[in-house]
């Protein structure tokens, strides 16, 4: 597999879709947020001093989506069609967020879910800080991916 960030002086570059056909484009991101069973209880009774965690975790995946190319350098700008994230729970200590990003467009949107759920969890953890300071990020992975020249990609489990 070839790598396309880098010019032939070995320096990175943006990478020129110009040529790319556009097709509708989705991808799925996932990470998960450990922590205590009384925290998690507590954002789903939505009694967290902070406010309503998981709707202001929502917002700043969707709002996190719309700037990854702010700060992820070699991503193309790119008009989002649509971004959902969706939360789930063990019943225990473990809360999962899920993301949903799509377009139609010349270049993937893997970039833009990933973004969305770090974004999420990391919401997550500064809303419940101060209950608990070790709560555990991750993993965060691709789940799956549609659309574009490379096909679709489903992460087996």
């Amino acid at each position: 597999m070839e790598l396309t960030h880098f010019n032939e002086q070995g320096r990175a570059k943006m990478v020129d879709v110009s040529d790319k056909e556009v097709t509708s484009r989705t991808a799925v991101a996932h990470t998960m947020v450990k922590m205590a069973p009384e925290t998690l209880s507590r954002i789903k009774e939505g009694i967290i001093g902070k406010g309503d965690v998981l709707a202001v975790a929502s917002v700043a995946g969707v709002m996190a989506a719309k700037k990854t190319s702010d700060w992820i350098p070699m991503c193309h700008p790119l008009p989002l069609t649509g971004i959902d994230i969706q939360f789930a729970d063990n019943g225990n200590d473990e809360l999962y967020i899920e993301g949903t990003v799509k377009t139609t467009g010349k270049t993937g949107v893997e970039m833009e879910a990933l973004t969305a759920v770090s974004a999420a969890a990391l919401t997550v953890y500064d809303m419940c800080k101060a209950l608990q300071k070790d709560m555990i990020i991750g993993p965060t992975m691709l789940k799956s991916k549609t659309g574009g020249k490379s096909g679709d990609y489903q992460r087996e489990s």
